[in-house]
């Protein structure tokens, strides 16, 4: 709790307030990070409402210590620090102090304008999505938590589409071969995809530029389609798959469009940081797919890794059901919440000294996340790539 020496007007005070996005059911921070955040020695003021479409009640914040019942736009003008899940909009932006430091998912690589507004306004920008993925920032990852949630989402809407089962049936009436599942992109989405699709009975084959993830889809008991590419270097510093030479890339859709045509199911799920997404599956591929079978692009929001995906619609292609679900974290609202709420917490131990921010520019996950400080541009992430 707080010390008895602590001046109230000391205390930094943590504003969450609703997602204002199209279909964002998340919050930033749950009933159990605000005790949490009270034993930093800091002060939550949360909207009214703002955990409702996360199953978090008013009251469950209320019991946890967080005043609720503020308006939207004094929360905003009184904190001196406000977490969210989706950028903040411009208007909301416009209310907030300079010196505020605002924590949320910010994709500044994609964002430029963005980046700009929070050094015009004096707002600390720390980018959930710019944390690096190193040992030390994985319980901070929420990049890794979101895209966990998606990969088994995926593998669910696929089941659901197809008009087959996924596991092998013995019945009276005859046996039933297994569905196949391919994977295209066997990072934290696909490695999970592929343990659902498993756990669902689908004999599953997973698909990854980066040789060195061989072991892991064949430890989750998938088979790996191995394309040899004369690239030395297919992973990021990050982690991430590196964008392939056009030869190399002609290679790898010659042999995924020998696995897309036999498979019940594909899920494509690869994404390059700043980029649009790869594309993966030609309309050629689609078209040779039997009639039935699914396509689940969890790239959309980049533009997809299949020419036909239509972001944030499911409609049908030659016979072949194509998805291109937005925001399928948002989806299972109460978990995302839960695990962002955790991501965000394990960055404010870091950042939080005594009660007060610490941005400490020489610790590489602080340096890295934070993106604006003082109208300038921080983190070396991101000057790297806006290159």
């Amino acid at each position: 709790m707080f010390s008895k020496s602590m001046r109230k007007e000391e205390i930094l005070k943590v504003g969450v307030c609703k997602e204002l996005a199209k279909g964002e059911a998340r919050v930033a921070l749950t009933p159990e990070g605000v005790e949490k955040l009270g034993s930093l020695g800091l002060s939550v003021t949360v909207e009214t409402g703002a955990g409702l479409s996360s199953s978090y009640s008013d009251d469950d914040y209320t019991t946890a210590g967080a005043d609720i019942g503020m308006e939207r736009t004094s929360i905003l003008s009184a904190c001196d620090m406000l977490l969210a899940v989706q950028a903040p909009d411009e208007e909301t932006i416009n209310q907030l102090k300079p010196g505020t430091l605002l924590i949320s998912f910010i994709w500044p690589l994609q964002n430029k304008p963005y980046i700009e507004l929070l050094k015009k306004k004096q707002i600390s920008g720390l980018a959930m999505d710019t944390i690096p993925r190193i040992s030390r920032a994985q319980s901070m990852d929420a990049l890794s938590s979101m895209s966990n949630i998606a990969g088994y989402k995926a593998a669910l809407l696929g089941a659901a589409h197809l008009d087959k089962y996924l596991p092998m049936m013995m019945t009276a009436a005859g046996t039933i071969p297994p569905a196949k599942v391919l994977i295209l992109g066997a990072g934290v989405a696909g490695l999970q995809a592929i343990a659902t699709a498993k756990r669902l009975g689908a004999v599953v084959e997973a698909f990854d530029v980066r040789p060195i993830v061989k072991e892991q889809v064949e430890s989750l008991g998938a088979k790996f389609v191995d394309v040899p590419v004369e690239e030395d270097e297919t992973e990021s510093k990050g982690g991430y798959a590196k964008e392939l030479s056009d030869r190399n890339k002609e290679k790898q859709r010659e042999v995924i469009h020998e696995h897309v045509k036999k498979s019940d199911i594909v899920i494509t799920t690869a994404l390059i940081p700043g980029r649009p997404a790869p594309l993966l599956i030609t309309k050629a591929m689609v078209e040779d797919m039997k009639a039935g079978s699914v396509i689940v692009d969890i790239a959309a929001e980049q533009g997809g890794n299949c020419e036909v995906t239509k972001p944030g619609e499911t409609y049908y292609h030659n016979g072949v059901a194509v998805m291109g679900p937005l925001n399928i974290p948002s989806t299972l609202a109460f978990h995302a919440s839960k695990l962002y709420s955790k991501n965000i917490l394990s960055l404010l131990s870091l950042l939080i000294k005594d009660g007060k921010a610490d941005l400490d520019f020489e610790d590489e996950i602080i340096a890295n996340a934070t993106v604006t400080h003082n109208g300038e541009l921080i983190s070396p992430f991101v000057k790297e790539n806006l290159k």
